[in-house]
């Protein structure tokens, strides 16, 4: 079991430190509830657009090349993301880098230049991003499907926004999103690895206090009741991309029911011996890219099915990914899936938690987005106590007949009519 600690900034920052006997990595994640599913409809993309800035410098690596080449002075991988559900900037070194890695971090992420010039040249990078994924049938059938799933609410709305705010937002914009967001209160600091080398609490406190004191801000809006819109964007190309969304009946608030609703995922569509897998796949050879996953928004569970395949064959592939849904609801998995499906998500996790990295992103999620214990022990265990029972209850709360979707091809919004 991990040793994990946890202390306060002044601002109100927790900062926590997960050790893991037998690695020689420490990864520092700093993360805020401050992702697109927290933006008016007005600043869309502002969120993953502050993450991109923040990295052209602070006080004392006040420009792009000193972050870039100081990390890499240090052997080390630096990176951020933006979700949904938060923002989160990392960097991962040798343990005995520990205390430089988070001057550097703390920087450029908690006192920011933010300049205007630069502001202006990354608008440009940023609307180059989107049109890559406008351009990529794969990621536009993700945004596609977010939008079916949850309408014109922020969870529907896209990450990196539409191009037409990336050319208007401004400076002031951009700090009041980061002013009114970023509070230490709803973040936190995960220093994941081996700790032995870390400062201790009064450096570390001193540290991550670059980070403003801000006022906590108020909660996201609530998950919307689910929906059925299918999205159809037709595009005259040879290969189809496929996405429908659940929303299954499992309480998002409860570790047991969200593992139950991983074991299901995993057994419909997380491997190569799920019923997905091998029946669009092996038996019919419909797909050559098919899967399940499930996951939690806080507040709601979600199960989406993907495939990528022949566009002559995506409406067959369709039904039939519909019928196996219906019938794992009215019949319930066999007890050979469950324990199948129990083995392979708990051993995919163990080997997962062997990165320092992963632990780090687990223990956010788990902070920020469930407000729960961070050990990433339990996670495990969770998934080992999962039961044939539990999963069927799982099953038979999703409602087949209750699926957004939406695809990328030559397709009409009617091809994906469903009643059965």
């Amino acid at each position: 079991m991990p040793q994990i600690s946890t202390s306060v900034a002044p601002n109100g920052l927790p900062i926590h430190r997960i050790a893991l006997p037998g690695t020689r990595t420490l990864t520092a994640l700093v993360a805020f509830h401050a992702g697109a599913r927290t933006e008016r409809p007005e600043e869309n993309g502002i969120a993953h657009f502050l993450e991109h800035l923040v990295f052209k410098g602070g006080e004392t690596y006040d420009d792009y090349r000193k972050v870039n080449e100081t990390a890499e002075r240090m052997g080390g991988v630096l990176n951020a993301f933006t979700s949904h559900a938060y923002v989160a900037f990392h960097i991962t070194v040798r343990a005995e880098s520990a205390e430089p890695a988070l001057d550097l971090l703390t920087d450029f992420a908690g006192r920011p230049r933010i300049d205007a010039d630069e502001l202006d040249k990354e608008r440009g990078v940023v609307i180059q991003e989107i049109a890559r994924y406008n351009d990529q049938p794969a990621a536009l059938a993700e945004m596609l499907i977010d939008e079916a799933a949850f309408g014109d609410h922020p969870l529907g709305r896209p990450v990196l926004g539409p191009e037409e705010h990336l050319r208007t937002f401004t400076r002031d914009q951009v700090v009041a999103f980061r002013d009114r967001r970023w509070a230490g209160a709803a973040g936190g600091a995960f220093l994941v690895g081996a700790v032995d080398d870390l400062p201790d609490d009064g450096r570390l406190h001193e540290l991550f206090s670059r980070f403003p004191t801000l006022d906590v801000p108020a909660a996201p809006e609530a998950a919307p009741a689910p929906r059925t819109d299918v999205i159809a964007r037709e595009r005259d190309t040879n290969q189809s991309h496929l996405r429908l969304v659940y929303r299954p009946q499992a309480d998002a608030a409860d570790p047991a029911q969200r593992a139950a609703l991983t074991i299901y995922g995993t057994l419909l569509g997380g491997s190569m011996g799920s019923r997905l897998f091998d029946e669009i796949r092996e038996q019919r050879g419909l797909a050559y890219s098919v899967s399940a996953s499930a996951w939690s928004l806080g507040d709601a569970t979600q199960l989406q099915l993907s495939a990528g395949l022949d566009s002559s064959k995506c409406v067959e592939a369709y039904g039939r990914m519909r019928e196996i849904v219906g019938e794992l609801h009215a019949d319930g998995p066999t007890a050979e899936e469950v324990d199948r499906a129990r083995a392979y998500a708990a051993g995919r996790l163990v080997l997962a938690f062997e990165n320092s990295g992963a632990v780090a992103r687990h223990a956010a999620s788990q902070a920020i987005v469930h407000d729960e214990d961070l050990d990433p022990d339990l996670a495990i265990a969770a998934l080992d106590a999962v039961t044939l029972d539990d999963v069927r209850e799982v099953a038979a709360g999703i409602d087949p007949q209750q699926a957004a979707v939406a695809c990328v091809g030559p397709h009409a919004a009617s091809d994906f009519d469903w009643s059965a």
